[in-house]
């Protein structure tokens, strides 16, 4: 009996008890760039990775724009059901946690940030590039009323701008910070330094480096999945997980531009292989570059309208391969891409959008591209057939014997039955008039040529 209280009353001090993690390795993950679906990926491993060797905690360094909602999503919901504390450290100095970057540092269960960064600007973008919510406030209305009045816009811009709001004030909450302020980052992009934000309990502490963040957090007390855990940092080794090959891979082909050249090179090695049957390498490329900007095209967020373009223009540029217009399909093909590159990607997600140069540039080297083809249609039109009947018509041939009428001629390495209407002397050079079966009609080329 004594026995079974003593594990009763342990099992109630364990219960109460915070949980301490002591020496052991800290998993360090770096958030660099636009937030897609390769970077959440990178993310949510990471942390499964750190649970699985059972780590002390995993520190995400950040520097990002924002990115896409569903991959931000993603990532907030690994840290959140994680069972090992997740440290966001907004660096270098200069760093940014914009956007998408906020809820995932406010769901952080330590949020940190060095000095001269920044975070806020948390409004969602619609697919137009237009913040939703711009019109939230009337234009003359009090602070109070202004809380009470409905919202303007569509149903669904309402319906996302609350949905956010919801979303990063419970993050927010449920850590104690401020969520107060966290409303504002969506509904008046308001932004905030490292400074400003300790000051407004936004984050937990400003640390000028790694060192001092470890020393800072070394005995506090944190809820991780429901459980109560105490750091202990004092002789805690940052381990670094870079992202694997595939994920850098995928990070690299899921951006505007390198869609762009996928695509353009897709159609190119298509129409190569067209144009030449039985050359393979370019057609393989083109398949392959095509599958590879259709994966892109899954998870970037695009313009349908300027993808209609886009397509628009490779048919153009396709049917001036096969219908040639002396370079008014071509051209119009290339403008209707360029119209739909710059469509495609205005979507106002920081980090995916195209460059106006980049385009610029892409046109110069497309228009290149259809002048060689240009110049390549009309060699081929002004050297007639290569292969068949029709090529062997105006060819030299030379007499075999002399005769006059029927005899044989000696034509591209083979004997042929000839006959002629003059007198053909052994040696004389003579012309291909015509073929009847394979029976030449040929006659003397200085004849031919007058």
């Amino acid at each position: 009996m004594q026995r079974f209280m003593a594990t009763i009353a342990a099992v109630l001090v364990l219960g109460v008890a915070p949980f301490a993690r002591g020496e052991g390795v800290a998993v360090a993950l770096d958030l660099e760039g636009a937030i897609g679906v390769a970077t959440a990926e990178y993310i949510i491993s990471g942390i499964e990775d750190a649970a699985a060797r059972d780590a002390t905690l995993v520190i995400i360094r950040m520097d990002t724009p924002g990115g896409l909602v569903n991959s931000m999503r993603d990532i907030v919901s690994a840290i959140l059901g994680a069972d090992v504390p997740v440290v966001t450290y907004v660096s270098p100095a200069g760093a940014r946690a914009d956007s998408a970057g906020t809820y995932i540092l406010l769901a952080s269960h330590v949020a940190a940030m060095a000095p001269t960064t920044h975070l806020g600007a948390a409004t969602p973008v619609g697919l137009g590039g237009e913040d939703i919510g711009d019109d939230q406030k009337p234009a003359e209305s009090t602070e109070d009323e202004s809380q009470d009045a409905a919202p303007s816009g569509s149903a669904m811009e309402r319906k996302v701008m609350n949905d956010a709001i919801s979303y990063i004030r419970g993050l927010a909450e449920a850590h104690g910070r401020n969520a107060d302020w966290a409303e504002k980052a969506v509904t008046e992009a308001a932004t905030l330094t490292a400074s400003e934000a300790l000051e407004m309990n936004v984050i937990d502490l400003v640390a000028a480096n790694e060192s001092e963040l470890l020393q800072q957090i070394n005995g506090r007390e944190l809820t991780v999945n429901q459980q109560r855990v105490t750091l202990d940092t004092t002789a805690l080794v940052i381990e670094n997980i870079e992202p694997g090959w595939r994920i850098k891979f995928l990070s690299t082909i899921a951006s505007p531009e390198i869609l762009l050249i996928l695509i353009m090179l897709g159609v190119y090695g298509l129409w190569f292989e067209g144009t030449n049957p039985g050359a393979i390498l370019p057609g393989v490329v083109g398949v392959i570059c095509l599958l590879l900007a259709a994966y892109a095209l899954q998870v970037l967020p695009v313009n349908y309208a300027g993808l209609a373009l886009i397509v628009v223009g490779i048919a153009l540029i396709a049917a001036e391969a096969f219908v040639p217009s002396f370079g008014a399909l071509g051209f119009g093909g290339i403008a209707a891409f360029i119209f739909g590159a710059i469509m495609m990607f205005d979507s106002g997600i920081p980090g995916y959008g195209v460059s106006i140069s980049f385009v610029v540039g892409f046109a110069v080297i497309a228009g290149l591209m259809l002048l060689w083809m240009l110049s390549y249609l009309i060699k081929l039109r002004r050297r007639g057939a290569v292969t068949g009947k029709e090529s062997m018509l105006g060819s030299t041939c030379i007499a075999m014997e002399s005769f006059a009428g029927e005899g044989r001629v000696w034509l591209e390495g083979a004997p042929w039955a000839a006959v002629s209407k003059t007198r053909i002397e052994k040696d004389q050079p003579v012309v291909v008039r015509a073929i009847d079966g394979l029976t030449l009609e040929v006659e003397p080329a200085n004849e031919y040529q007058t």
